[in-house]
């Protein structure tokens, strides 16, 4: 049975980014007019937490088919046999050099070295430690209309290398098996500044774990520039931070946002969720 005009709540959790959504169970079918609020309110809001949902993998990857198509992640090492478009976020895993591999660790924006980044990452919370483990994210539309003009005018027209790992990056990635090795050494070029299909409003766009390198600058000029935009954008003003409530779902939009995970509880406590994206446009 349907979900026929499914009524739900929407909660601002900021003044500019996320809403908590009661009153919805996404085990089942959704109806037209319950898709269209979930999509509006996700287009509103940016980040959209729906709580209190108790899924398996295939029930979340039906469910999350509300918002789009779904783009097929780059690393298979952590696609669930089950449901392969699935994959699981865990701190039990280790790097090759045998360290505890936190996903998610230092903002950026996922997968943004495909010539067609994912709009949108969910994730399902399935097992929480006790403490800690919040998910942080930067409005990149709000961190770009505060921007001096003559700033909006220096980076308007300019674009950046994304590869699979930038030799800047702090970060180190995981290899990535045989049939995606090739991802390892591509590139493609994104604008600094993008305009969101949907609201028509600019955002910075930067990813500090892929770029590489500015179209026609310098090494001198670029890197200054790419850490003067990213300590501007992620002031606290700009921020929005979710603690994680048990059955949590929650989806953000990749297009105008960076997002990081919290590696702030104990390594003995197991944070389980699984993951999907979803496909999205060409940056312009």
């Amino acid at each position: 049975m349907d979900q026929a005009a499914f009524s739900f709540s929407v909660k601002p959790l900021s003044a500019h980014t996320g809403a908590e959504i009661h009153g919805i169970d996404l085990s089942r079918p959704i109806d037209e007019t319950t898709r269209a609020g979930l999509d509006q309110a996700f287009i509103d809001h940016s980040v959209l937490a729906i709580r209190g949902q108790t899924l398996s993998a295939p029930q979340f990857l039906e469910a999350m088919k509300v918002f789009g198509d779904i783009f097929p992640q780059h690393n298979s090492r952590f696609a669930l046999p089950e449901c392969p478009a699935i994959h699981y976020i865990s701190n039990q895993d280790k790097t090759e050099d045998g360290k505890v591999f936190i996903p998610g660790e230092g903002y950026h924006t996922d997968h943004s070295n495909d010539e067609v980044p994912p709009k949108a990452t969910a994730l399902h919370a399935v097992k929480l430690p006790n403490t800690g483990g919040d998910t942080q994210f930067v409005n990149m539309v709000e961190a770009y209309d505060a921007l001096p003009e003559t700033t909006k005018k220096r980076i308007g027209g300019l674009q950046a290398k994304h590869v699979y790992q930038s030799k800047y990056s702090q970060r180190k990635l995981p290899k990535l098996p045989g049939e995606k090795k090739k991802i390892e050494t591509g590139a493609v070029l994104h604008p600094l500044v993008r305009t969101h299909p949907r609201s028509g409003r600019k955002a910075i766009y930067i990813n500090p774990i892929r770029i590489e390198e500015i179209v026609g600058l310098s090494e001198q000029e670029a890197l200054p520039l790419l850490d003067e935009l990213l300590e501007h954008a992620t002031q606290e003003k700009f921020q929005y931070r979710h603690k994680w409530h048990s059955g949590d779902v929650v989806i953000w939009d990749n297009r105008c946002l960076l997002h990081k995970a919290n590696g702030d509880y104990p390594v003995a406590e197991v944070r389980y969720l699984y993951r999907l994206m979803l496909k999205g446009e060409r940056p312009v």
